[in-house]
């Protein structure tokens, strides 16, 4: 769950404590806990809701980080005819186990060897091999919007949103992080790279311009 930059100091003095996200369906639900992007912090959602954008309230916008109703209104990204969520949230305290998983450079051979099975258990149950390419897809081109990389992975129908729940099951395992913009392979994913298998070593899709 990304913020833009300005109001990642909110999130982490706990005085912004509110979201508005259009989705089609909800991608958080109350008790989950999310990151927030970069260095911001990890917020626990304690409630979501479908509001309709009359009922938006001063008080609301307030704890989004806005002066108006309008301007927060203003502010939220997506299809005016998708349902608007408004989440509740807390900082949730603590370290993130993922951040300090991936900050793990140094993997012992039994560490290799139990993620190349899970990554190869990914790419069986998904039919086709994917991770290593959207893992060296990231390395060559960390901060790059999702949207784009997507159709680079090169399997057939893949939308942004799978390729953006894929992302996800790698980094559950510590593999990559997400930024304000795109993903950058964490330090665990880059010791990674070099034991990857030998067919699956080509290079990364190039972006024309």
């Amino acid at each position: 769950m990304l913020f833009e930059k300005r109001l990642r100091d909110g999130l982490a003095d706990g005085s912004v404590t509110l979201a508005l996200r259009r989705w089609r369906r909800p991608q958080v639900v109350a008790g989950g806990v999310y990151r927030t992007g970069g260095d911001g912090p990890r917020v626990r959602v304690v409630a979501v809701d479908v509001v309709a954008p009359q009922d938006v309230t001063a008080d609301d916008a307030a704890a989004a980080g806005y002066a108006s109703p309008a301007a927060l209104l203003a502010a939220v990204r997506g299809d005016a005819d998708l349902p608007l969520y408004r989440l509740r949230f807390a900082v949730e305290e603590g370290e993130d186990p993922r951040a300090v998983l991936g900050a793990t450079a140094d993997l012992a051979p039994g560490d290799v060897e139990d993620l190349l099975r899970r990554l190869a258990r990914m790419d069986a149950a998904a039919g086709a091999p994917w991770t290593s390419v959207v893992l060296r897809l990231i390395c060559a081109h960390p901060g790059v919007v999702s949207t784009d990389l997507a159709p680079r992975v090169g399997l057939a129908g893949l939308e942004r949103q799978e390729f953006k729940l894929r992302v996800r099951r790698l980094k559950a395992l510590g593999l990559t992080e997400s930024l304000a913009v795109g993903y950058r392979l964490t330090p665990r994913g880059q010791a990674l790279l070099p034991h990857l298998p030998m067919a699956d070593r080509r290079p990364p899709p190039r972006f024309t311009t």
